[in-house]
């Protein structure tokens, strides 16, 4: 079992990186993505109710349109980031 592993491994390491899926175009677009996601959700955080008093603050334009926009986007980005492929050959 163990010298069918080592061949497995052997034969990908012996792979053209034209022949991998994700290129390291791929992982830069993923790692930015990431990050703007985490950005985004970093936005949306806050302080909630404090104790039956009203706080206008969970409705601000920073936690109700900017966070989750960006976040979108991320993820949008994140999907473009997988399915990109790089020219070349």
């Amino acid at each position: 079992m163990n010298a069918k592993f080592s061949q497995d491994t052997d034969r990908l390491d012996k792979q053209s990186p034209s022949s991998r899926p994700l290129g390291p175009a791929n992982f830069k677009l993923m790692a930015v993505s990431g990050i703007i996601i985490i950005v985004g959700f970093l936005l949306m955080l806050g302080s909630g109710n404090d104790g039956g008093v009203f706080n206008e603050e969970i409705f601000s334009v920073r936690r109700v349109v900017v966070g989750p926009s960006l976040a979108f986007v991320g993820f949008i980005c994140m999907g473009v980031g997988i399915i990109w492929k790089s020219d070349k050959k």
